[in-house]
């Protein structure tokens, strides 16, 4: 092989090679500094450009979008703007700040600027988002003794643009040498509507029945404003990235039917805090309590609780421990204010 041949060849291989390992969008960014950065442009949200560059090793690096004056690929693109309009096509920097996009439905390439582009080729979103677990505990012991325990807990969480759908529900059992000593359920479904992005309205109905509380079934039927303080994505931080903290407050109508004492029922004020953290990937804390004081009788307020740590132990199975914490400020006769339920169980958490 002659040098000169030889030459071309390692000259060819030189620019390729840097190449073979990028899956995105191949192209230049121009700083308002002057400086350009080459490599693959992967996303830009949030105020900030996601870019692996060709000689940098480690995770992709981070612009500052208010930095960038433009952008040129070969490849085509999709660009968010501020008014709405989605626009797909290979962007050219014509001047500082402003990009002809060519798109394949138009002959003349369409002047953009800059600082109206709110997103790049932004990842795909579900219209709707599952998450929720299922959880199972129990033990029974037969011989000299004779025990039966049994609960099951349940949330689902459906989240689309405007809308989230939550639902929350809890079984528990127990007997002792053939006599019951625990029956109770208690359930929750809501709905919430993003007015904006953190600002929501919500509407909503708690169940719940508990026969060592002398409780037919308590119901409650409640609306209100809310607010998403945290939410997935605030923080940059790996430990904090996922965590959600949200805020309501509202009016409500409680009743309260037993089996012996008089049946209650009144008007009430309501409260709602709901946090949730994803401290690590298997590993993850919760808070949720709800309260109903009485806007007819200031003795007469009602909280309940539910917290606790849940861990993967082996892909979504996960295992839970939660204490249940519930206070009944007027109770019925012969019966305590509060109640505590410590729960161990075995469950699966799915996300769709």
């Amino acid at each position: 092989m002659s040098r000169k041949l030889f030459v071309c060849w390692l000259f060819l291989g030189l620019c390729l090679v840097p190449g073979w390992g990028m899956a995105g969008t191949l192209g230049k960014i121009t700083l308002k500094d002057g400086s350009q950065v080459y490599g693959e442009i992967m996303e830009m949200t949030e105020g900030m450009i996601t870019v692996k560059t060709l000689f940098h090793e480690g995770d992709p690096i981070k612009i500052k979008w208010s930095e960038v004056t433009g952008i040129e690929t070969e490849e085509p693109m999709t660009f968010v703007l501020s008014n709405g309009i989605i626009l797909q096509g290979k962007p050219a920097m014509t001047q500082p700040g402003t990009l002809d996009v060519k798109t394949e439905l138009l002959p003349e390439p369409i002047p953009v600027q800059v600082e109206s582009v709110l997103a790049v080729n932004p990842p795909v979103k579900k219209p709707v988002v599952f998450t929720g677990n299922l959880n199972f505990g129990g033990s029974v012991t037969t011989g000299n003794t004779d025990v039966k325990n049994f609960s099951f807990v349940g949330e689902l969480v459906a989240r689309s643009e405007r809308l989230r759908l939550t639902l929350l529900g809890r079984y528990l059992y127990g007997e002792n040498e053939g006599e019951l000593n625990a029956r109770n359920a208690f359930g929750t479904i809501k709905l919430d509507f993003f007015v904006r992005k953190r600002f929501y309205v919500y509407t909503g109905a708690l169940f719940e029945q508990d026969t060592f509380q002398d409780l037919n079934l308590r119901t409650s039927v409640f609306a209100g404003p809310g607010y998403q303080f945290i939410d997935v994505g605030d923080y940059a931080s790996p430990y904090l990235d996922k965590m959600q903290l949200h805020g309501e407050i509202g009016l409500g109508y409680f009743n309260e039917d037993f089996k012996r004492a008089e049946d209650m029922n009144y008007f009430t004020g309501r409260w709602a805090v709901n946090w949730h953290w994803p401290v690590l990937p298997w590993l993850t804390v919760f808070h949720q309590h709800q309260g109903f004081p009485s806007l007819e009788k200031t003795s007469d307020w009602y909280v309940t609780s539910q917290q606790g740590i849940r861990m993967n132990i082996w892909e979504n199975f996960i295992t839970t421990f939660q204490i249940n914490w519930r206070y009944d400020n007027s109770p019925a006769p012969e019966t305590k204010k509060s109640d505590t339920q410590y729960i161990l169980s075995l469950g699966y958490a799915f996300e769709s």
